[in-house]
Parts: structure tokens; C-alpha cells; sequence
């Protein structure tokens, strides 16, 4: 089966965290804080191979999570890093983050790699909080959490050249003509259900990737048919062949060139600009020299200068020159095509810190949020006399207090920081 979309969940490692500890030897009197600082976790990193060419393997295993730094230890000593967790998946393959559907990643080469989520930082232990003011200090840092996303994985295959056309006008025999492919040929709608690859060994010593697309109904950019599943296949080719049946007495060359025409750029504009060859094909059947003659007058008519090349892919007639003149267009079109450009949601671990949201809830009750108060708030004893002087202390060099002061607190209001609610006074 071949399968090339899925929706998978991918998970950081969270950071360790730091350890609370106290250096406890009778050889060393006074001794102070030990704790030892938490090990990173393992970051998300995705990684293209040749070895795979569809995306079953995710059918079976949804959710992939990188694992957790260790926990800080005493005597100093820190908690282990976890490795990476590397996923690999076909060349070809876009990552979009679910929600948005922006591109995360966009894999095209054999081992290009691409982090997606970095692992979460170990907290500090207490070794680090011990001033002269505060000798011992009895909190550490949590490790800090790292991202999950639901992605979308979206193989697109890597093919310099794509067979596109109406069902049954010849395009698998083409490939197998063309190529060492052996694609399933049948006389008979949609024999072609999934994308067939081949290799062209040219004469001229020009190798490249054919690819036989499953054929293009009206209304397929809308889903009709096979519909848009096979045509983002085609968005990677460089050069499209347009094979036309000429033997087809029910519908004339130029209005199939139309219908398949106007699907693509119904479904990207791109596509039509595309450089392409019309390959003529079933000239061995009776009349279709003379559709073939009066399909050139039309195309003049319309100023459509695209080259037509006659072939019979089932006597293996004219194929030589077709692939010849593809190699030809395809040596000046060499170039890769380029997707969106891929985004990162990453922001600086001090601009995390700084950012805090706050709402009133009710007349008397704020909620004050946030990435680094939350963290605050992990390695803080507001049990203390000191520890919570060292809170009011940050609320106020963080903005909070003006902030909440804007937003029209009171005294005597409550304001509310995720489990944490007191009395506001000045």
C-alpha cells in the first residue's frame, strides 16, 4: 500500500530538574549547597532517506517522544543528558505543523536533517542560588518543558519529470516503455492508483526520474475522481509530459489538454507555468494522423507554442525522441522547486521569561500568566519570610505589578498566578 499523508504527534524531552541537596561530611564543617543541575532532554530531529519510499511506517506508530533529561544528583553532579530522538522518513516528505498548517520542514535530500523541537533545558540546582545573604538555599530549578506538536506528514515525490493525462490514455505504458518501472496496465479507468517511479537511461548519459501520475479527472482539484491526493505529486517535477490519446474519437485532443490544464491550475497556479511536452500518443490507430494535424492548427490558433511529439507507447514508437527532447528541456530547468519557506516557532529563553498575560477575570479577581512566572514559581519557598520578599521582588522588576496596577486592581483584590492567589495591597 502506499500511504503519503499521515498525522502524527511528536513530543521533547522535558529538562531534568535540579537538585535540592546539602554537602553532609565531617571532614568539611560549613558545608553549603550541592545540588547538582538537571541533564537536557532529547530533541525532536526529523531526517530524509532514500531507504523509505512511503510513510506506512507511521500508520502503526502515532505519537514519537524524545526522552527526558535526568534529574540533578548531590555532590555537584548533574543529571545525564538524553539523547536526541531522530525520525526518519522518505525524501520528499513535508512536515506541516497541524493547526496552522505552515511548513515546518521540507525534506528533499538523502540525510538532510531538521530540528523541529528542541529539547527542554535542565533546571539549576541549588548550588547556584547560594548567596551571602542566603546561604542555603532550599529550592532549585524544575526542568523546563518541551514542546509537542501535531504534524502532518506529507510525501510528495522527488520525480524530474511528471507523466500527467486523462485516465487510460497510455501514460503506465509509457513509464514501462520509457524506463525499468513495471506499473500495473489494464484498458480500463484508474488502473493507475498510486504514483509509479522509473529511471530514463539516456544515451546521452542524462539519467532522470519519470514519474506515471494517476490520471487527472474534471474536478480532481476539488477532490473528484482521485482527485488532489496524486496531483501534489506533480508539484515537484520540473518538466510535465501531457500524453493526449489521438485515437479518442469521443472528445478531441485540445479539449482534453483543457480539462487537464485547467485542474492544475485550479489547484496551483504554479503548475501551468510549468515547461511541458505533449506526447501524441496511440498514433498507431486509424485517424489519428488527422486529429493530430488539426490539433496543431488549433494550438497555432490559441498561441499555445508547446512542442508535440507523436509516439505509439505500445509499439515503442517515437519514444526515443520524446525522451530525448525531454532531457533537453529538463537540462535547462535543473533547478529544485521550492516550497514555502519552512518556519520556526522558537523564541529566545529571556524573551520567554519576559512575556506574562494579565486578565481581569472578575470585578475583584486577576490571573496573571506566564512561561517564566510559572518557572518562578517552581523553584520559590513562598513559605518563607525571604522567598516571598524575593517574589514581591520579582513582580515588580518584571513589570507585573504595573501591569496589574493598568489593568485597574485595587487593594484588597485577589490576584490569581495559576495555584497561587493573594491579596493585592501596596
Amino acid at each position: 500500500m502506499f500511504v503519503d499523508k499521515v498525522t502524527i504527534k511528536i513530543s521533547g524531552g522535558h529538562g531534568g530538574n535540579g537538585c535540592v541537596s546539602f554537602l553532609r561530611d565531617r571532614h568539611t564543617p560549613n558545608g553549603g549547597p550541592d545540588g547538582g543541575d538537571g541533564g537536557r532532554g532529547g530533541a525532536v530531529v526529523f531526517c530524509a532517506t532514500k531507504d523509505m519510499n512511503t510513510l506506512m511506517d507511521f500508520r502503526y506508530k502515532r505519537h514519537f517522544k524524545a526522552e527526558n533529561g535526568e534529574d540533578g544528583r548531590n555532590k555537584n553532579s548533574s543529571g545525564k543528558s538524553a539523547q536526541d530522538l531522530v525520525v526518519y522518513v522518505p525524501m520528499g516528505t513535508i512536515i506541516r505543523e497541524s493547526s496552522t498548517g505552515k511548513i515546518m520542514a521540507d525534506l528533499a535530500k538523502d540525510e538532510e536533517k531538521k530540528l523541529i523541537i528542541k529539547g527542554g533545558k535542565g533546571g539549576r540546582g541549588n548550588q547556584h542560588f547560594a548567596t551571602p545573604a542566603m546561604q542555603a538555599p532550599r529550592y532549585a530549578e524544575p526542568g523546563r518543558k518541551a514542546k509537542e506538536y501535531d504534524v502532518v506528514l506529507e510525501l510528495k515525490l522527488i520525480a524530474d519529470v511528471g507523466i500527467i493525462g486523462l485516465p487510460n490514455v497510455g501514460k503506465s505504458t509509457l513509464l514501462a516503455m520509457a524506463t525499468n518501472a513495471n506499473p500495473k496496465i489494464a484498458n480500463y479507468h484508474f488502473t493507475t492508483l498510486t504514483p509509479n517511479l522509473g529511471v530514463v537511461r539516456n544515451r546521452r548519459g542524462t539519467d532522470f526520474v519519470l514519474a506515471d501520475i494517476p490520471g487527472i479527472v474534471e474536478g480532481a482539484s476539488q477532490g473528484i475522481g482521485l482527485g488532489f491526493d496524486f496531483l501534489r505529486h506533480i508539484e515537484r517535477t520540473k518538466i510535465l509530459i501531457h500524453v493526449l490519446d489521438m485515437g479518442d474519437e469521443t472528445e478531441t485532443p485540445l479539449e482534453a489538454l483543457q480539462k487537464i490544464t485547467n485542474e492544475l491550475n485550479t489547484y496551483n497556479k504554479k503548475l501551468g507555468e510549468r515547461p511541458k511536452i505533449i506526447a501524441a500518443n496511440k498514433m498507431d490507430i486509424t485517424g489519428a494522423q488527422e486529429r493530430l494535424e488539426q490539433f496543431k492548427i488549433q494550438l497555432q490558433k490559441i498561441n499555445e507554442g508547446i512542442e508535440i511529439v507523436p509516439i505509439s507507447a505500445a509499439t515503442n514508437t517515437g519514444i526515443d525522441t520524446l525522451l530525448e527532447k525531454t532531457a533537453e528541456l529538463l537540462a535547462h530547468h535543473r533547478h529544485d522547486i521550492i516550497f514555502e519557506e519552512e518556519y520556526e516557532e522558537y523564541i529566545a529563553p529571556d524573551e520567554i521569561h519576559e512575556k506574562f498575560v494579565v486578565e481581569k477575570e472578575k470585578d475583584d479577581v486577576f490571573s496573571v500568566k506566564g512561561e517564566g512566572i510559572a518557572r518562578m514559581l517552581g523553584y520559590t519557598s513562598l513559605e518563607t519570610e525571604r522567598g516571598f520578599a524575593f517574589f514581591q521582588k520579582y513582580l515588580r522588576e518584571r513589570g507585573i505589578i504595573a501591569a496589574l496596577e493598568q489593568a485597574g486592581i485595587q487593594e484588597g483584590d485577589t490576584v490569581s498566578i495559576y495555584d497561587l492567589q493573594f491579596e493585592y495591597y501596596k
